[in-house]
């Protein structure tokens, strides 16, 4: 029986008080709130079971922060947002801390040691993953898609997975795993086939190229979540 079950079969007071002992002891997972798609992260987050902050100024980098999450949107546009507000470096701190960091899209970019393809005079990164990036490199805004994907720690299962205006892993750095890839014939990159990388993972640092949060599978979030209850246990 699943504990939210079991929380049913109790009296209504014992059973507040064990939910409440039950999201205290849940991570505090940040949110980078500056610009894009924070909100259905932060929804997300709650539904695996993690108590959620908005972060928008350097003092919201707190040490009680568990974990952060690095939303999509529009990168250049959240690298300004966080060099007007002196976000960067405590966001590089953070990285570097060892607490699990995901990055979405945008979020993924922002990750990126090498990004290709960026506007003209370029963007500041956070960095920390290895990994090139390609912007936009499924096309403009009308070359949006849905599809599904299997990743490494759910083989038998379709994952549904968004993506948006959304950039590419064009290469992987020493370290770093691919947790999923793209068939680029599905989606009319290549008629011969070849495989994308879409999703990666390097020590705490998770980056995947769509949009999880956009769809009702919690799968990415719940290996997140795995991620940071991990990390507590070190």
């Amino acid at each position: 029986m699943a504990a939210s079950d079991a929380l049913g079969l109790l009296p209504v007071n014992l059973c507040s008080k064990i939910e409440t002992q039950l999201a205290d002891h849940a991570p505090l997972v940040g949110v980078l709130a500056l610009q894009g798609g924070f909100h259905e992260h932060k929804v997300m987050l709650a539904r695996v079971g993690a108590k959620v902050t908005e972060v928008r100024q350097p003092k919201d980098l707190t040490a009680a922060l568990h974990a952060l999450v690095i939303p999509g949107g529009e990168s250049t546009t959240m690298a300004h947002l966080a060099r007007h507000l002196d976000l960067l470096q405590p966001l590089r701190e953070f990285v570097a801390s060892g607490r699990p960091v995901m990055g979405t899209c945008a979020g993924l970019i922002f990750l990126a040691k090498d990004v290709d393809g960026q506007k003209e005079g370029g963007q500041e990164l956070v960095g920390g993953l290895d990994v090139t990036v390609h912007r936009n490199h499924f096309g403009s805004q009308v070359d949006s898609f849905q599809t599904t994907l299997t990743a490494s720690f759910a083989p038998d299962r379709q994952i549904e997975a968004v993506f948006i205006r959304a950039p590419a892993i064009t290469r992987v750095g020493h370290g770093v795993s691919i947790l999923s890839s793209l068939d680029k014939k599905v989606v009319g990159l290549d008629p011969d086939g070849g495989q994308l990388a879409v999703a990666v993972q390097q020590a705490n640092l998770l980056g995947v190229a769509f949009h999880p949060e956009l769809t009702t599978d919690d799968s990415w979030h719940k290996y997140f979540m795995e991620m940071i209850l991990s990390s507590l246990k070190k």
